[in-house]
């Protein structure tokens, strides 16, 4: 017992890591994480006294807990036996899947990383591009929504900006637990997207199981009274228009819902308007190509990047106009079913939910003036701000959130064509009053892009689409 044995220095150092490891494992690391969770537990209950709507437990509860539970779900496990089945795989390699898609889809939310740094990171993103106002807003009326209640935001998708903007102005009420395609997915973007809260999903997968892994998270966090935001139409606007509705998440909530037994849930439609989209040329670019494949090229991005940085260092830089966010009529589940089964009710929400988006869609400077440029080339200035003057009267008229930066209308015309005019989408010819405006015959398409925006809201004006361009047209259309 008492013999000296010689060991190799690597050895002896790779057997004093294990026994560290080992004895952090179980002696330190519990308390560790349990001090830690005892000063989380006391900051969210702090958070949760100015917080509209509280942080509900589901989601403090540990992601590992999470991914058991969703894993050994009745359901799921019922999806298991079936995949298993029609696979010809044992039930244990079956298992295994759903589990490597729970762990894909369940986030690792950080009310520190939210509140403390994503929250800071949105306001200070959304202000140094754009001039945020908020606009079609009931406060009163969002008020009055049941605090039991599960709520989900539905908005129209314009640009990646949506959920800078969104998280921001939402601050103050609620976090909010986004459903993100595969684009976020990529390091290190994955796990900072996911510290957020933010659940991901396979937007086009047709893997039965998957698809049961993910409708049974959406149906426990929901249940769970987490507030949400999801985007209908799956996709950003390739054409400016608010699309129709892809029911895919929303059928998960409504198909499994059964009214008196599970907790309500109210859907609030947002609606996002911009001067300018970051991604507008790649969008149309796409638009145009009728595929949903974006073909960003590398010497694009970097040469908007560093054009972007330098318009910073000499003090050039101007910001993108304006950014607005109007919020509708809410919609409340119960009372929208009106005791009808769920499943046939599906396709009118959807329906509904893109109205009540459409209806409060924001008008601004830049959509108005693209709708008049389009009109006919050569107008004066005098022409325009005429033109601008009633179309927005009318739209207003009618219903309409518009904002008017300093309630002038020449001025705000003037916005919108200073914006057109440092893009070079639009030329001024002339001085003085004779001065007239052209449209640079390529970037025609990038005009519709956001006069489809605010098409729908007046009588006047129609959206564009690639269908209704001749082939020259369309050929001329060089956005990229």
């Amino acid at each position: 017992m008492t013999r000296v044995v010689e060991l190799p220095l690597w050895l002896l150092v790779l057997i004093l890591a294990f026994a560290t490891v080992t004895f952090a494992s179980h002696f330190l690391f519990p308390s560790v994480r349990w001090f830690f969770r005892k000063r989380l537990e006391r900051a969210v209950a702090r958070l949760n006294e100015r917080l509209e709507r509280p942080i509900e437990p589901f989601k403090l509860a540990r992601r590992y807990d999470m991914v058991q539970r969703l894993s050994y779900d009745p359901e799921v496990a019922k999806a298991i036996v079936e995949h298993a089945r029609k696979a010809g795989i044992p039930e244990q390699v079956a298992f295994e899947k759903a589990q490597r898609y729970a762990r894909e889809i369940v986030p690792r939310f950080s009310a520190t990383a939210y509140f403390g740094f994503g929250i800071r990171l949105a306001k200070l993103l959304s202000r140094a591009f754009y001039r945020v106002r908020l606009g079609a807003f009931d406060e009163a009326r969002l008020g009055e929504i049941d605090p039991d209640a599960t709520v989900i935001f539905v908005m129209n998708h314009r640009s990646n900006m949506d959920y800078v903007l969104v998280t921001w102005l939402a601050a103050e009420r609620s976090h909010l637990s986004y459903a993100v395609g595969e684009w976020a997915r990529v390091w290190p973007l994955r796990t900072l997207i996911r510290s957020m809260g933010a659940y991901f999903i396979r937007r086009k997968s047709r893997n039965n199981l998957y698809r049961k892994v993910l409708s049974r998270y959406v149906r426990m966090a929901t249940d769970g009274g987490v507030t949400q935001a999801m985007f209908p139409e799956g996709g950003l606007s390739l054409n400016g228009e608010v699309g129709a509705p892809k029911l895919g998440l929303l059928s998960y909530i409504v198909q499994d819902f059964v009214p008196g037994e599970s907790r309500n849930v109210v859907f609030i439609p947002v609606a996002m308007n911009y001067d300018r989209v970051l991604e507008d040329r790649v969008l149309v670019s796409a638009d145009i190509k009728g595929t949903r494949r974006f073909g960003l090229r590398f010497k694009y991005v970097a040469r908007h990047v560093g054009r972007h940085l330098w318009q910073r260092i000499t003090g050039r830089f101007f910001r993108f106009g304006y950014a607005s966010v109007s919020f509708g009529e809410p919609v409340s589940l119960v009372d929208f079913l009106d005791g009808n089964p769920p499943e046939d009710m599906l396709e009118p929400l959807g329906d509904t939910l893109m109205a009540r988006i459409r209806d409060v869609v924001p008008v601004l400077p830049v959509p108005v003036v693209s709708a008049i440029l389009l009109e006919g080339d050569g107008q004066t200035r005098a022409e325009i701000v005429a033109r601008f003057d009633a179309l927005v009267t009318a739209m207003e008229a009618d219903g309409a959130h518009v904002h008017i930066p300093r309630g002038d209308m020449s001025y705000a015309a003037e916005v919108g064509l200073r914006e057109l005019m440092i893009r070079k989408i639009i030329v001024e010819e002339g001085n003085g009053d004779a001065a007239k405006f052209y449209v640079h015959r390529p970037d025609r398409l990038i005009l519709a892009y956001y006069a489809n925006s605010i098409a729908h809201l007046s009588t006047e004006l129609a959206p564009i689409h690639i269908s209704d361009l001749t082939p020259a047209e369309v050929a001329d259309a060089s956005v990229l």
